[in-house]
């Protein structure tokens, strides 16, 4: 193990990475820091003008942390968004921060809270991945790579991503 991982250092951070994600089944990057589940996005038609991507997200650490933001150069803009009912219509809203509570989960799931992607520069097709990092108040940025599929990841899909 020794021998991998200080090969995963000589070849650079992206060697590492895929190390860490093939060997974290239980184990975290940063002690206390969030971790990523049932990462995804839905493939849209080349035309499309936006695409979502939906995760759960897990705070295994003692205080709350807030998701403030997030990125990907996928796309011209990644904004938190939710869905608001208001009597029986529901309309899409952009948000400025997500709670996730210590020792909590919150789900990012269609017709919840999600993270919206305008005009991608290139058409969401299945089979591709694309970075996204996620911006918490406490625990800084963490990137996780996003599966564009047809529908969501099975429920007994346990991968998690942290770098």
């Amino acid at each position: 193990m020794l021998l991998r991982l200080v090969t995963a250092l000589a070849l650079g951070t992206a060697t590492l990475t895929a190390l860490a994600d093939d060997h974290a089944h239980g184990h975290q990057a940063v002690e206390g820091a969030p971790v990523m589940t049932q990462v995804w996005s839905r493939a849209m038609p080349p035309t499309a003008p936006t695409g979502a991507v939906y995760f759960n997200v897990r705070n295994p650490g003692d205080k709350p942390d807030r998701l403030v933001g997030v990125q990907t150069s996928r796309a011209e803009k990644a904004e938190l968004h939710t869905h608001v009912h208001t009597g029986e219509m529901m309309r899409m809203e952009r948000i400025d921060s997500v709670e996730v509570p210590a020792g909590g989960d919150v789900a990012f799931k269609p017709g919840g809270n999600h993270v919206m992607l305008f005009k991608p520069n290139t058409p969401l097709a299945t089979g591709e991945t694309f970075p996204l990092t996620l911006i918490f108040e406490r625990s800084g940025e963490m990137t996780v790579d996003v599966p564009i599929q047809d529908g969501p990841p099975e429920a007994s899909d346990n991968t998690h991503q942290h770098h």
